[in-house]
């Protein structure tokens, strides 16, 4: 979830009562010859066949055309679904399509990649052999059709036909629309069972599961793991008095200016409060890491790596004379507007923080780093396909830089948060004793449970805040659990 109140991608039910065709074709697609038969389409420049059959023919076709497409770039090409499900620069597929079909496709896509492990053990257990080893586009459309039969409100029956029209569409998948048809109907009549095979970690990359067992063990690795499989309720941060709007708008306050609302459906920005910016959208434990300051009042402080403007506007709200900065100029645009919303101001820098000298240090630094973001899986399930160790350990080596030029720009006495979104200690908990070490005019500050109402228990032993996702009720159905968040607190001495 960001500030500006865009909601998180998310799997979950979609009726296909709501999808509606195209009112016109789009260019390049499938005409008619003169005998009614339908006419090959030439791919386009990414291999993109937009639809294969005119308007009104197979409403909803084009939809599982560009879902199977997009699936194949982010499992095959690694490609984050971020930009591609992004409904105004996203794929052109996908651009392309009316919106009620854009939302089908997001949905399509989420559940795909959240449960993809129990697909393919589903799959499996309604094909006579295994598929043949190169034919990535032909699961693609398997994973496509099964994720809508298992866990999405289209009728079943749909799902399997387009599925079929969609194989004929692929030069690559024709020949095999006839096992595509037996194995889906087979599925459909075996749901039931078939919806829960398996483990929750079958839904976890073999990467990825190695990690969280080597770093919490079996059984948490597990837990976590179910908690991916459920999307990520809707929190909100408010500028004051939780309790209060947590009941106008009928949630649950969480500690010290989270409102969490659970289960929600719609657009964040019709809801009160939105336009008078009292509130921005931030998961409770990304809220987290701008607190462990306390009051700010009267300190210069420094958000590095700030859009898009949550913990930015955290921090002005605790007191502090903010600058916030981002290497990216679009992003800080994002900021401001963000800002702007809340009625919020700040200095902005857009560039390298590398290359920024302060003429007098800064009493209170915020870094919240780039990192994999394998703490958010709930709400980017893509992240668990596109990311793997040697990302992890590239970012790693970006975020200790990060820190090294954050240090420097620290006054003596001045308190440094580092944090980030991944559950990974290369990104955290080791990298901050790596820093340590080579620092020694810094000292860990360890934060106190008082310090955090509510969520005393996500801080470790050494005082450092470890947040993941089956904390609070994760996988154990709607409304609960956390992102899995990193932060420490140091001190320059």
């Amino acid at each position: 979830m960001s500030a500006d109140g865009k909601k998180s991608r998310r799997g979950g039910n979609f009726d296909a009562s709501r999808s509606a065709p195209r009112k016109r074709p789009l260019p390049g697609k499938a005409s008619q010859d003169r005998g009614g038969n339908h006419a090959r389409i030439p791919a386009g420049p990414d291999g993109f066949v937009p639809d294969g059959y005119s308007a009104g023919d197979r409403p909803g076709l084009g939809a599982r055309l560009v879902a199977a497409k997009l699936l194949s770039a982010i499992v095959d090409a690694k490609t984050s679904a971020d930009g591609l499900l992004d409904p105004t620069g996203g794929h052109p597929g996908l651009r392309a399509l009316e919106p009620r079909d854009q939302g089908l496709v997001k949905a399509i896509i989420l559940t795909a990649l959240r449960f993809r492990g129990t697909i393919d053990r589903a799959l499996d257990a309604c094909l006579d052999r295994p598929l043949p080893p190169n034919a990535a586009s032909l699961k693609h459309i398997l994973h496509v059709g099964a994720a809508q039969i298992l866990y999405l409100n289209v009728p079943d029956s749909a799902a399997v036909d387009l599925a079929v029209a969609a194989a004929n569409i692929d030069s690559r998948s024709q020949r095999f629309a006839g096992m595509i048809n037996a194995v889906l109907r087979r599925l459909s009549r075996e749901k039931e069972a078939l919806a829960s095979i398996g483990q929750p970690s079958d839904n976890v990359p073999e990467w990825l599961m190695r990690r969280l067992v080597a770093t919490y063990g079996p059984e948490r690795a597990q837990a976590i793991a179910l908690a991916h499989m459920t999307p990520a309720p809707l929190d909100l941060t408010v500028k004051a008095d939780a309790a209060g709007w947590a009941e106008r708008l009928g949630g649950t306050p969480l500690g010290r200016s989270t409102v969490r609302l659970g289960e929600f459906d719609g657009a964040v920005t019709g809801l009160a409060g939105f336009a008078e910016g009292d509130w921005w959208v931030q998961d409770a434990a990304a809220a987290l890491p701008a607190q462990l300051f306390g009051d700010l009042t009267g300190q210069r402080v420094a958000d590095l790596c700030a859009a898009p403007g949550g913990k930015t506007a955290q921090l002005i709200l605790a007191g502090g004379k903010v600058t916030a900065f981002d290497i990216n100029a679009n992003r800080m645009k994002r900021l401001k507007a963000n800002l702007e919303r809340l009625q919020l101001e700040a200095e902005t820098v857009v560039g390298d923080v590398a290359a920024h000298e302060p003429e007098t240090p800064f009493d209170a630094i915020l870094l919240d780093a780039p990192c994999s973001s394998t703490g958010t899986i709930r709400r980017h399930p893509d992240v668990a396909y596109t990311k793997d160790m040697a990302e992890i350990e590239k970012l790693a080596g970006v975020q200790a830089r990060l820190l090294g030029v954050a240090a420097d720009m620290l006054a003596v006495g001045g308190r440094l948060v580092f944090s980030n979104c991944s559950l990974d200690p290369l990104e955290g908990e080791d990298l901050v004793a790596a820093f340590l070490t080579a620092r020694p005019d810094f000292v860990r500050d360890p934060v106190l449970p008082e310090e955090l109402p509510g969520f005393a228990f996500a801080l470790t032993a050494a005082g450092d805040l470890r947040t993941t996702p089956e904390m609070m009720g994760g996988g154990e159905g709607a409304g609960g659990g956390l992102d899995g968040f990193f932060a420490a607190r140091l001190r320059r001495i």
